[in-house]
């Protein structure tokens, strides 16, 4: 998605930075995991069709994704940025009819970054950005029967479950934008700062 091409999205503990060409060979090393695949839905992809699918993310306007760096060791330093990815988080808006819906989905490649607080951040992060910058008024995230850390992250952030797919192994779990619901988004992320992102 344009709109956030430029974008910088500063936590306490992660950045989001736009997925670009510098960051695929990265990527596309993640996903010759057979379980990242599983988990996230994904058929094998060659090196240079995984480049044509990051031209796609940032040109298509119903796609928007960020890279997940762990800020501990990047911190805004150009040359620790691929070392630092740990992940993605993205948004979809797949439905005609209701545009301002959004299915949500993250993946933290790096086990070592799992259940730690890093993908609820990254999580709040995109949320709160798709409210404000997306229009986005509800999240829907579509999660594996047998992912319980992921749906007990996603219910922890607030999702509630509306379906059961028992031919697609799947539990479908939403998020409104109720007063309610924003008001607690809005504290959970008051630290984040966004800024334009540099990439020589």
């Amino acid at each position: 998605m344009r709109i956030n091409c430029k974008t910088l999205i500063e936590g306490r503990n992660i950045g989001l930075v736009p997925y670009c060409p510098h960051h695929v060979l990265q990527y596309h090393q993640w996903m010759q995991s057979a379980e990242l695949r599983a988990q996230t839905a994904s058929e094998p992809l060659t090196l240079s069709q995984e480049y044509q699918m990051q031209q796609s993310w940032q040109q298509d306007e119903d796609k928007c994704t960020f890279i997940i760096l762990a800020r501990k060791y990047w911190n805004g330093i150009k040359d620790a940025e691929i070392e630092s990815m740990i992940g993605d988080v993205n948004l979809f808006f797949n439905n005609p009819n209701d545009p301002h819906t959004a299915e949500i989905e993250i993946m933290i490649a790096k086990s070592e970054y799992r259940r730690k607080g890093f993908g609820s951040e990254a999580l709040q992060a995109m949320m709160i950005y798709g409210i404000t910058q997306l229009n986005t008024e509800k999240f829907v995230a579509k999660i594996g029967m047998d992912n319980t850390p992921s749906i007990c992250l996603f219910n922890k952030l607030g999702f509630q479950q509306i379906d059961v797919s028992k031919v697609f192994e799947e539990v479908t779990l939403q998020f409104d934008t109720t007063h309610e619901n924003v008001e607690r988004l809005n504290k959970a992320t008051c630290h984040l700062k966004t800024k334009e992102y540099h990439r020589e």
